[in-house]
């Protein structure tokens, strides 16, 4: 099973969160759903929570420490895999989806006798079906777009790069389901945005194309853009596939 966490921030109710979750377990939902059917969850209600209801950076420190504290646990009974975790409204929620239950109680007690200080709920429910995993924690085409994003403004910057400063940034569109009238409109529609085309592109029999604007790749900036993209994309039946820029 593969493994690996990325994070983001989304709108839950009105109210900004930070969502950690497990990408990797997303390849294999289908293999083991059936044997992990139950989620459960772990609520943390926070002591000093920032003015946006996430976690202070003093408050942190234990809050990791209880995170460990748990997972420990979940190997110690083997009772399921831990999935992600949700800060929001001033609480920390950890979910994780489990192959049995008969020593749930036992798994709590070990992992938060040391965090009796914090005012705690739990519980765990049916859900067969990963509609936690799915609906809650992973992220939708437009945060998964940002995620991506985030990615490749910190290599940039790692390379040295200023973002403030505008280059020629490019585009990859398909279009996986557009008529040809669709692709000559989308094309168009890019056109009076500001955009070019580059180049035609060919993966797996789908045709697509390369098109490019001189922009800023700070993070807020390319978000903006490529949140566009997605939907003038959508609304011609083509996909959006990221973005690149030359260092």
């Amino acid at each position: 099973m593969q493994e690996y966490w990325e994070i983001y921030m989304k709108q839950i109710d009105g109210k900004v969160a930070s969502v950690l979750f497990n990408a990797g377990i997303s390849m294999d939902i289908e293999k083991i759903q059936y044997i992990y059917p139950t989620i459960a969850y772990v609520k943390v209600k926070l002591k000093e929570p920032k003015a946006n209801g996430l976690v202070n950076e003093d408050e942190g420190a234990e809050i990791a420490f209880l995170e460990d504290k748990l997972e420990a646990a979940l190997i110690k009974f083997r009772i399921g895999k831990y999935v992600g975790r949700v800060i929001s409204n001033g609480y920390v929620t950890f979910l994780y989806y489990l192959q049995f239950t008969y020593n749930w109680q036992d798994f709590l007690d070990f992992a938060l006798d040391e965090h009796q200080n914090y005012e705690i709920t739990s519980g765990y429910s049916d859900d067969s079906e990963w509609n936690y995993y799915k609906n809650l924690l992973f992220p939708n085409a437009k945060e998964w777009q940002i995620i991506q994003n985030h990615k490749v403004c910190k290599a940039l910057e790692e390379k040295g790069e200023n973002l403030e400063i505008p280059r020629i940034i490019e585009h990859k569109i398909y279009f996986t389901k557009s008529t040809l009238k669709q692709k000559e409109e989308l094309l168009n529609k890019l056109e009076i945005e500001g955009f070019q085309k580059s180049e035609e592109l060919e993966r797996d029999g789908v045709n697509g194309a390369i098109v490019y604007r001189t922009n800023k790749p700070f993070y807020t900036d390319i978000d903006e853009i490529t949140l566009d993209l997605i939907d003038i994309c959508e609304d011609f039946n083509a996909i959006y596939d990221g973005w690149e820029t030359k260092v």
